[in-house]
């Protein structure tokens, strides 16, 4: 009886001594493992500062005070890295008496690795850059920005605007050269003042907004609206299918020299297909083969009217 009693309760306390021995294996194999992944690496002593650069590097070292970069060595409570910060841990590179090939440089690195470097910080301020026609076309932040030998100290350009614009863009520079055009040649305008050169959504870097005429008419007020009675064609088309925004060699801009030409473009019997909302003239002072006034004498705000549907006033 008494062995029928003991092989009873062996067998009550068979899987609880089964389950302690699990948990403590567990918790065992826990403990062997832990230090392995809680094992961190100290990279710190690969950072040799600022002051051993200076050894070498004495011309750009002595500049930098004045560089918007040497904040950088504020942070972290007055133990952040300036020289570093961008080129990369330095101890192998002194170490190797100066191995070029221990260092980050800029002047060998790709578009890519340069912008993956500078976008390191700046991300946050320039979030589509790496989908702007600039980044897809692999100009990268050092084509346009010099750390150490900038020509504009607000943004550390190479070369103040538009001369630093020019020198890819220049189908646009006879633009500013026309009769009429933007004040930029004279400075009274940027080209960044209209364009984002580090990326938008729009096709040519414009700006971007919920209107697609507010780069203009942020400047041309009178033309903003909203009107009762709106030109559909500043709606839907924008400014630009009248105007040429760079320069022109007609009056406001205009992209051609007669002003009844352009508004035939839209307003005539041939054009109804195309465009039903645009009513052809009819009448004598419609008549454009006699020559008379222009367009705009009587219909005078073109933009949008608040008064009238033909936009007399």
């Amino acid at each position: 009886m008494k062995r029928l009693l003991y092989s009873s309760a062996l067998l009550v306390l068979l899987p609880v001594l089964w389950r302690v021995s699990s948990v403590n294996a567990a918790r065992g194999q826990d403990q062997q493992q832990a230090p392995q992944h809680t094992k961190t690496t100290d990279k710190s002593a690969d950072y040799v500062g600022s002051e051993t650069c200076l050894a070498c590097h004495e011309d750009i070292t002595n500049k930098f005070a004045t560089n918007p970069h040497s904040r950088l060595a504020l942070l972290h409570g007055g133990k952040g890295v300036t020289c570093e910060s961008c080129h990369g841990p330095g101890r192998e590179h002194v170490e190797g008496g100066g191995d070029l090939t221990k260092i980050f440089r800029f002047g060998q690195a790709s578009a890519k690795q340069i912008d993956t470097k500078c976008l390191g910080c700046h991300v946050s301020a320039h979030p589509n850059f790496e989908r702007s026609a600039h980044g897809r076309a692999s100009v990268s932040c050092t084509s346009c920005h010099s750390v150490h030998k900038f020509g504009e100290e607000l943004k550390l350009l190479k070369a103040s605007e538009p001369t630093l614009c020019y020198t890819c863009h220049t189908d646009l520079k006879p633009a500013f050269a026309q009769p009429f055009h933007h004040k930029v040649d004279e400075g009274l305008m940027k080209c960044s003042d209209c364009h984002n050169p580090h990326g938008t959504f729009q096709s040519t870097q414009l700006k971007s907004t919920h209107d697609q005429n507010a780069i203009c008419t942020k400047c041309h007020t009178e033309t903003a609206g909203p009107f009762v009675y709106e030109h559909p064609p500043v709606k839907t088309e924008g400014c630009i299918i009248c105007h040429s925004p760079h320069g022109s060699p007609n009056p406001r801009l205009l992209n051609v020299a007669n002003v009844n030409t352009l508004c035939l473009q839209c307003h005539s019997a041939t054009n109804m297909g195309a465009f039903p909302h645009a009513v052809s003239p009819s009448g004598p002072n419609h008549n454009q083969a006699t020559q008379y006034v222009a367009c705009i004498n009587c219909h005078t705000q073109i933009h949008g009217s608040n008064a009238a549907s033909n936009f007399f006033r």
